[in-house]
């Protein structure tokens, strides 16, 4: 195994690729961090999009959908708009992002370290190419439950 890939758990046949469990810094102002262990998900049903779990000390964690692409170009380019952005640092630290979460109920700055996202993400890419992202994706069943579920109206 790679030095690099030493905090990847080992593949399952029900799991191609397990969660990542990754230790992020929150930035709560300029100056304070809170460290946070966020977990990364990928689900080969819907490949385009990672999970994102931040628990919470009471009460259930908060859960973001982040695009797989958006994640990959936040680690070298600034990446993504509105509700999720992601960036690299500046160089000269230790190599990370930036992730920004923004909704209307909340606005949350993370340091990322890249190097444990980046080869997660690698594997996912393995699973699924981003060009077959969308080939296993139920158009119809999609687009009926975003035009108001199995009972809306077609044309």
């Amino acid at each position: 195994m790679h030095p690099d890939q030493s905090h990847l758990p080992v593949r399952s046949d029900s799991e191609p690729v397990p969660p990542l469990c990754l230790d992020l810094d929150q930035m709560l102002d300029e100056f304070t961090r809170l460290p946070i262990r966020a977990t990364f998900r990928f689900d080969v049903s819907l490949p385009a999009v990672v999970t994102v779990e931040f628990p919470a000390e009471r009460g259930p964690g908060l859960v973001w959908c982040i695009g797989r692409e958006l994640l990959h170009g936040g680690l070298t380019s600034m990446s993504g708009s509105g509700e999720v952005r992601m960036w690299p640092t500046l160089p000269g630290g230790r190599p990370a992002s930036w992730l920004l979460l923004e909704s209307a109920e909340v606005e949350a700055l993370f340091e990322v370290p890249t190097a444990p996202l980046a080869e997660w993400l690698k594997a996912t890419y393995r699973v699924v190419a981003a060009e077959a992202e969308w080939d296993g994706l139920n158009w119809d069943g999609f687009l009926g439950d975003l035009l108001g579920g199995p009972g809306a109206a077609s044309a």
